[in-house]
Protein backbone atom coordinates (compact mmCIF):
# COMPACT_ATOMS: atom_id res chain seq x y z
CA UNK A 1 0.00 0.00 0.00
CA UNK A 2 1.32 3.47 -0.99
CA UNK A 3 -0.44 6.71 0.43
CA UNK A 4 -3.35 4.84 0.95
CA UNK A 5 -4.44 3.52 -1.74
CA UNK A 6 -4.31 -0.59 -3.41
CA UNK A 7 -3.99 -3.24 -1.44
CA UNK A 8 -3.24 -3.92 1.96
CA UNK A 9 -1.75 -7.38 0.29
CA UNK A 10 -1.04 -8.92 -2.65
CA UNK A 11 -2.06 -12.41 -1.18
CA UNK A 12 -5.00 -13.52 -2.93
CA UNK A 13 -5.66 -11.25 -5.23
CA UNK A 14 -4.02 -12.13 -8.44
CA UNK A 15 -2.30 -9.48 -8.91
CA UNK A 16 1.49 -7.78 -7.76
CA UNK A 17 -0.22 -5.02 -5.60
CA UNK A 18 1.29 -2.58 -8.09
CA UNK A 19 -0.55 0.41 -8.45
CA UNK A 20 -0.13 3.14 -11.38
CA UNK A 21 -1.39 6.91 -11.14
CA UNK A 22 -3.99 7.76 -14.08
CA UNK A 23 -1.80 10.00 -16.64
CA UNK A 24 -5.46 10.75 -18.09
CA UNK A 25 -6.92 12.80 -15.82
CA UNK A 26 -7.53 16.28 -16.76
CA UNK A 27 -6.94 19.25 -14.33
CA UNK A 28 -8.74 22.33 -14.93
CA UNK A 29 -6.76 25.53 -15.07
CA UNK A 30 -8.33 28.73 -13.75
CA UNK A 31 -9.57 30.57 -16.47
CA UNK A 32 -7.92 33.94 -17.14
CA UNK A 33 -10.17 36.88 -18.37
CA UNK A 34 -7.20 37.91 -20.67
CA UNK A 35 -7.80 34.48 -22.23
CA UNK A 36 -9.04 33.92 -25.35
CA UNK A 37 -11.11 35.89 -27.79
CA UNK A 38 -14.96 36.07 -27.00
CA UNK A 39 -14.48 39.92 -26.22
CA UNK A 40 -13.28 40.68 -29.40
CA UNK A 41 -15.62 41.37 -32.37
CA UNK A 42 -14.46 41.71 -36.16
CA UNK A 43 -16.22 43.72 -39.14
CA UNK A 44 -18.08 41.51 -41.58
CA UNK A 45 -16.63 40.79 -44.27
CA UNK A 46 -17.76 42.98 -47.49
CA UNK A 47 -17.14 40.45 -49.84
CA UNK A 48 -19.34 37.76 -48.36
CA UNK A 49 -22.18 40.50 -47.48
CA UNK A 50 -21.37 41.66 -50.86
CA UNK A 51 -22.13 38.36 -52.40
CA UNK A 52 -25.49 37.93 -50.20
CA UNK A 53 -26.88 40.71 -51.26
CA UNK A 54 -26.44 40.04 -55.17
CA UNK A 55 -27.87 36.41 -54.29
CA UNK A 56 -30.78 38.18 -52.92
CA UNK A 57 -31.38 40.30 -56.06
CA UNK A 58 -31.28 37.17 -57.74
CA UNK A 59 -33.27 35.42 -55.38
CA UNK A 60 -36.32 38.89 -56.35
CA UNK A 61 -35.63 38.00 -59.76
CA UNK A 62 -36.43 34.62 -60.02
CA UNK A 63 -39.66 35.49 -58.27
CA UNK A 64 -40.99 38.24 -60.41
CA UNK A 65 -39.89 36.12 -63.45
CA UNK A 66 -42.31 33.31 -62.50
CA UNK A 67 -44.70 36.07 -61.50
CA UNK A 68 -44.73 37.58 -65.34
CA UNK A 69 -44.43 34.43 -66.70
CA UNK A 70 -47.67 33.82 -64.90
CA UNK A 71 -49.42 36.95 -65.91
CA UNK A 72 -48.71 36.14 -69.69
CA UNK A 73 -45.99 38.67 -70.52
CA UNK A 74 -43.87 37.42 -73.77
CA UNK A 75 -40.29 36.66 -73.38
CA UNK A 76 -38.91 39.83 -74.61
CA UNK A 77 -41.40 41.59 -72.59
CA UNK A 78 -40.26 39.68 -69.54
CA UNK A 79 -36.29 39.88 -70.34
CA UNK A 80 -36.79 43.82 -70.37
CA UNK A 81 -38.48 44.08 -67.57
CA UNK A 82 -35.99 41.86 -65.83
CA UNK A 83 -33.36 44.17 -66.79
CA UNK A 84 -34.90 46.98 -65.10
CA UNK A 85 -35.42 45.76 -62.25
CA UNK A 86 -31.74 44.18 -62.13
CA UNK A 87 -30.52 47.76 -62.63
CA UNK A 88 -33.01 49.28 -59.95
CA UNK A 89 -31.79 46.83 -57.57
CA UNK A 90 -28.32 46.74 -58.36
CA UNK A 91 -28.51 50.83 -58.02
CA UNK A 92 -30.05 50.86 -54.73
CA UNK A 93 -26.84 49.05 -53.28
CA UNK A 94 -26.29 51.63 -51.52
CA UNK A 95 -29.07 51.75 -49.40
CA UNK A 96 -28.47 48.20 -48.43
CA UNK A 97 -32.21 47.29 -48.87
CA UNK A 98 -32.76 44.68 -51.75
CA UNK A 99 -36.55 44.57 -51.02
CA UNK A 100 -37.24 48.77 -52.40
CA UNK A 101 -38.56 47.07 -55.78
CA UNK A 102 -41.73 45.74 -55.54
CA UNK A 103 -42.63 42.42 -57.65
CA UNK A 104 -45.45 43.49 -59.48
CA UNK A 105 -44.28 45.33 -62.43
CA UNK A 106 -47.27 46.66 -65.04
Amino acid sequence: MYNGTGLQTARGSGTNAYTQTNKFTVKHKPFNSTQGTACVSKKPNKDILDHDRKRKIEVRLVELEEELIDQGFSEEEVKEKLDVARRKMEDDKEDGDVGVFEKRVT
